[in-house]
């Protein structure tokens, strides 16, 4: 079974820093793009940040210049570090993991909060 936990969210204030990691287990995690979403009340999902098992890395607009994904596929993890964070980067942050031979999965979820 395949699992994704997310650690790293938390309370941060407008142009702070956090790191989000993502450890996945139950499959071979060099198969798979991993990536970040987010959701904010009321708002849809959207894609922050992707990094294929090859080695490209997207992402959104919005978060060019101040977040960065990575991965560690000794330690089977994938990491969002970002900075200069703003209220409008405030939602739930959810691991995803893509492979197209083995399915799509998703963490539950890392709460960031910024605020002053």
């Amino acid at each position: 079974q395949v699992q994704l936990v997310e650690s790293g969210g938390g309370l941060v204030q407008p142009g702070g820093s956090l790191r989000l990691s993502c450890e996945v287990s139950g499959s071979i995690f060099s198969d798979y793009t991993m990536g970040w979403y987010r959701q904010a009340p009321g708002k849809q999902r959207e894609l922050v940040a992707a990094d294929s098992s090859g080695g490209i890395t997207n992402s959104v607009d919005s978060v060019k210049g101040r977040f960065t994904i990575s991965r560690d596929n000794a330690k089977n993890t994938v990491y969002l570090q970002m900075s200069d964070l703003k209220p409008d980067d405030a939602a739930v942050y959810y691991c995803w993991a893509h492979s197209t031979l083995r399915g799509t999965y998703w963490g539950k979820g890392t709460l960031v909060t910024v605020s002053s």
